[in-house]
């Protein structure tokens, strides 16, 4: 039998197919972090399982994730958006992800990519933890903190230092996977 983290234990078929091929893989895709910054957020008081059920209209809403495009979007649009089911319909959420792309490509301007700025907090190379039991894994660290802090001077929204961790997850800046997770030695 396989052992996984207790979260996808029980979890929908999504999330199980999340956790076994794509969660605490390291990513330095521009697209994909975007991506992901935007899920994240939208996660924000909802259950991941609920994102990744929305997540191929987000694909589709959303141009695949295209930062230029998302940046450029009007405030029509944004309101179009806001009336297709396919995604959450948070108005504050929808106009966070035209301000984070503003902002990303801000970021890709500055830097050589935005894989280069963000993997900046774990110093370049992912974290990696060696956590028992899901119950000692932290909502928040000193890292995510630090991102937070940065992206929302820098004009992102919904980057709280809890959907930072969450993200650094994610995209593999740091593994979370429990030890006795088949996952754990594999990222």
């Amino acid at each position: 039998m396989i052992k996984r983290c207790t979260w996808a234990v029980n979890g929908s078929p999504e999330e199980v197919e999340y956790h076994d091929r794509e969660w605490g893989v390291p990513s330095y895709d521009d697209r994909h972090l975007f991506e992901m910054i935007i899920l994240e957020g939208a996660q924000a008081g909802l259950s991941w399982s609920c994102v990744l059920k929305k997540r191929p209209g987000y694909h589709r809403v959303f141009d695949n994730f295209d930062a230029g495009k998302i940046a450029s979007y009007s405030d029509n649009k944004l309101e179009q958006i806001r009336q297709d089911s396919r995604i959450i319909r948070n108005r504050l959420k929808i106009a966070a992800a035209r301000s984070n792309a503003q902002a990303f490509l801000k970021i890709q301007q500055e830097f050589p990519s935005f894989a280069e700025y963000i993997w900046q907090f774990v110093g370049g190379e992912p974290v990696q933890n060696h956590w028992r039991s899901s119950e000692q894994i932290p909502a928040s660290t000193p890292q995510s903190e630090a991102m937070s802090r940065d992206l929302i001077q820098r004009g992102f929204k919904f980057v709280g230092p809890t959907i930072c961790y969450a993200y650094m997850q994610a995209t593999g800046m740091v593994n979370d996977h429990t030890t006795d997770c088949f996952r754990h030695n594999q990222v």
